[in-house]
């Protein structure tokens, strides 16, 4: 029996690539990759359903692989540049390829293959970028790509007689109609619907992200996990202030705060939970003091008892809450607009 790896996101298109490959009766273990940034599995919490149901509907083995240290540097120097935003799309698919090609030759599998669709997106699902990606994985000749198989050269697999190519697709650009009704007739019922993916296409958090490595060549990894949550000012190079906006992200704020990090809130009262990330003086410790007391529920109050914790020990500090050129002087945000609405 042919043995293949496939680069599985826990989406329609790369289940589906798996659901052809075993109606011909090929031996498939998936995996699927891990970084900060959810080019892969994405955040599965926005999803109705689970993105790994299939496997187990299906009956194949799905592996993770975590490549976040990896990741990060071809995000700060992708070879094949960014796109719009900070997603090195291309560079990406190159690492994810290198990695699957390492779990080919340990597991004895015969190639690898992967659910992308030509023409969906426009960065590196391109007709002139697919054997760039393979070469630059050293896998020339060995990715299928099931999808859109009858609309490229035949791979290896093909050529070998390992693969029925009459049995794959001719799938191209931006539309999921014709992946939809292929789900129907393999009997996939369940599957999340398409999402925004990448975070390192979204305008903010790439602003974010692009000004983090600005003041930190070598972030840490709660650093990176915490772009996604809350509203952000910078204090000094060395010192941020992250501030929740509701309940789930104050849960997320201090799931991501070690113990000797420091946090605050206003007690007695709807209130954020601020951190301070870095060595902050004392001056920045107001100032965040000030931040948590003007997003909290008394915001209308001319002073206000703030709740700080930090290395184990609590205070309580009084603050006035801040005002909007505070929080102009040190708000990370994209543009004017950005901060006026946001305020």
């Amino acid at each position: 029996m042919s043995k293949a790896i496939a680069l599985f996101s826990g989406g329609l298109d790369s289940t589906l690539a798996i659901l052809l490959m075993l109606k011909q009766s090929i031996d498939v273990t998936a995996i699927t990759f891990l970084n900060h940034f959810g080019c892969e599995i994405g955040d599965r919490s926005s999803c109705s359903k689970d993105p790994f149901a299939a496997s187990v509907k299906f009956g194949f083995q799905v592996k993770m692989a975590h490549l976040s240290d990896k990741f990060i540097d071809i995000v700060k120097n992708p070879k094949f540049g960014h796109g719009k935003n900070m997603n090195p799309c291309v560079d990406c698919r190159i690492l994810m390829l290198k990695e699957a090609k390492n779990f080919m030759q340990i597991t004895g599998a015969d190639f690898l293959m992967t659910g992308e669709v030509l023409g969906q997106r426009p960065m590196s699902q391109r007709r002139d970028t697919f054997p760039v990606i393979d070469r630059e994985a050293g896998v020339k000749g060995y990715v299928l790509r099931p999808l859109s198989a009858k609309l490229m050269k035949p791979t290896l697999p093909e050529e070998q007689g390992l693969v029925n190519r009459d049995l794959l697709h001719d799938f191209s650009g931006r539309s999921r109609k014709p992946q939809m009704a292929l789900a129907k007739e393999l009997g996939l019922t369940e599957y999340p619907a398409p999402a925004g993916g990448c975070l390192l296409t979204e305008p903010n958090y790439s602003y974010r992200l692009r000004e983090l490595l600005d003041h930190c060549a070598e972030p840490e990894h709660k650093d990176i996990n915490l772009l996604r949550v809350g509203r952000h000012f910078r204090y000094s190079s060395e010192c941020k202030i992250i501030v929740g906006r509701n309940s789930g992200e104050n849960e997320i704020i201090l799931s991501i705060a070690g113990d000797d990090d420091c946090t605050m809130h206003v007690p007695g009262y709807g209130s954020p939970v601020t951190y301070v990330t870095g060595n902050p003086t004392d001056e920045a410790i107001e100032t965040a003091a000030s931040l948590c007391a003007r997003y909290s529920a008394a915001r209308h109050l001319s002073e206000i008892e703030v709740s700080v914790s930090r290395s184990g020990n609590t205070s309580v500090m009084k603050v006035r809450p801040a005002d909007d050129d505070v929080i102009d002087s040190y708000r990370i945000v994209q543009d004017e607009v950005q901060k006026i609405s946001l305020k």
